[in-house]
């Protein structure tokens, strides 16, 4: 995992030094302080995919070469095999596999997250990006909270929401859980 993370920190410096960006303007992209990002940079804190997402928009580049250095070539159609898409865990208890990671031009970016499991003391992530998201939970149990609103999904429970508004998840019953999430 520290690896990935820190690629994606080289990237993202990367991308700064060609466009001639500060820092602070990548930090004010992702609606964070320059600290944090410089710690997103440097590979010392956690990566959000909303904040990459954000980036890439921003800087019109695909968020597969943030996360995982390659740039999207097929345009009929990418065939992705059970576990074999591209992934990414962006800390130890989520991991992100990319299901459309080579297709160029996608107006939505599907993903398997896999969540493990965490203290109920834990307090829960939360973050907002543009846009719309889709999450079908495909095995486990999984409380998300959007906004002030706090929802538990079971297996094939499926919710679609305004992703602008504050949303986290979380394993529940000390099981991990895996979901499709849609970004669109």
């Amino acid at each position: 995992m520290d690896e990935q993370i820190k690629q994606i920190g080289e990237r993202l410096r990367g991308l700064r030094d060609v466009l001639d960006i500060t820092p602070q303007e990548m930090a004010d992209v992702c609606g964070i302080t320059v600290e944090h990002y410089e710690k997103m940079e440097s590979g010392e804190s956690e990566l959000s995919v909303a904040n990459l997402q954000k980036i890439a928009k921003e800087y019109g580049v695909s968020l597969d070469v943030l996360m995982f250095g390659e740039e999207p070539k097929m345009s009929s159609y990418f065939l992705t095999r059970k576990g074999q898409g591209m992934s990414v865990e962006r800390r130890s208890a989520y991991n992100y596999e990319s299901l459309a990671s080579g297709f160029r031009g996608r107006k939505a970016d599907p993903f398997i997250v896999t969540v493990a499991p965490k203290s109920p003391d834990t307090p829960r992530e939360m973050n907002s990006h543009s846009g719309q998201e889709f999450n079908m939970v495909l095995e486990g149990t999984m409380e998300l909270a959007i906004g002030s609103k706090v929802l538990t999904l079971n297996e094939g429970d499926s919710v679609y929401f305004d992703a602008t508004q504050p949303h986290g998840m979380r394993a529940l019953n000390d099981k991990e859980v895996r979901f499709l999430a849609i970004i669109f």
